[in-house]
């Protein structure tokens, strides 16, 4: 039988922190902009400095093969659900249609993907490719279509709405130099193809500030629960719970179908794929729909009821899927 007690340590510092920048707000320590001010370090700055750091060092091959193709169904196919429920159910605006595909089909593969792929699976190797794919090729695409929906305004207010289609298609060319995770990201990919790595003092450096974006984002989405009720109404109520059954259900059955009918992998390889697919919302949803000054009761309600829901979704697969020997 499997315990719960190693899923449980990977998961108990997201609790940890998420309750900290609840405390933090609710007792008003750091003032009123601090979750705005907070927001912005991690997206402008914490953020692009750990991804240009991973994507320096990783070797951008690794998430061309077999698995990988399993885990991009699963991912293709919760975000399309998620897009189409904000668009076709719950009558959701072009930008914050985007943020219900991501809250339905981006995992958290960085901060809880590693530990708990160490836990269940022996390793984190697969959790690489993972993090490649959703960052080279998912999220450009997010904050692309989040660019378009706002206008290009990724600081809370609002566009003229009466740009002429050439300058938006103009704001989207520019996109990877305006944006600063795209454009950390394209250079981290750069330097890992040409196999520079940056001087030790700025990968030091860098290392450091990136180590800050994990814990400030958990803390910033706690200081978002306090005075901020979760979603009430029978419409947005109904909209959390297709972006959490998506995600922790949809997406990886979805994995686990391609990967086992169509790729035919191999035991261990199947779990790492369905597992991974499984992980719940990543904290980044929330951190992109406050940065683009979108409502935030979504992508902040789907990370906390995925996260819980995962831990009882995890166990399941690891029970069902794990080989004999595992």
């Amino acid at each position: 039988m499997h315990s719960l007690q190693p899923l449980l340590a990977a998961f108990v510092p997201i609790w940890a922190l998420t309750a900290v920048g609840y405390l933090v707000s609710r007792t008003g320590l750091l003032g009123e902009q601090a979750e705005l001010v907070l927001g912005r370090f991690v997206f402008h700055v914490a953020m692009p400095a750990a991804l240009f750091m991973m994507l320096s060092k990783a070797p951008l091959g690794t998430f061309a093969n077999a698995s990988m193709l399993a885990f991009a169904a699963g991912t293709a196919a919760a975000s399309l659900l998620g897009w189409g429920g904000g668009r076709w159910l719950f009558g959701r605006a072009p930008a914050d249609r985007a943020i219900s595909a991501m809250a339905a089909g981006y995992v958290n593969s960085a901060n809880l993907g590693i530990p708990v792929a160490v836990q269940v699976l022996g390793d984190a190797s697969f959790v690489g490719p993972v993090l490649l794919f959703q960052v080279l090729l998912v999220t450009p695409v997010i904050l692309g279509l989040l660019d378009a929906g706002t206008d290009g305004t990724a600081d809370g207010t609002a566009g003229t709405g009466g740009s002429a289609r050439s300058a938006r298609l103009g704001r989207l060319l520019r996109l990877p130099l305006r944006n600063p995770i795209i454009l950390a990201s394209a250079l981290g990919a750069i330097c890992s193809a040409v196999g520079w790595h940056p001087p030790a003092a700025l990968g030091q450096s860098c290392q450091l500030l990136g180590n800050a974006g994990v814990p400030t984002a958990l803390i910033t989405l706690g200081m978002s629960l306090h005075g901020r009720p979760s979603a009430r109404g029978g419409s947005l109520r109904a909209e959390v719970g297709l972006a959490v059954v998506t995600k922790n259900l949809i997406q990886p059955l979805v994995a686990f179908a391609v990967g086992s009918l169509l790729l035919h992998l191999t035991a261990h390889q199947l779990l790492a794929v369905v597992i991974c697919s499984a992980l719940p919302t990543a904290q980044n949803v929330f951190i992109y729909a406050r940065q683009y000054g979108l409502n935030t009761a979504l992508p902040r309600d789907s990370v906390l009821f995925s996260t819980l829901l995962s831990m009882v979704t995890l166990s399941a697969i690891d029970w069902t899927l794990a080989p004999t020997s595992h």
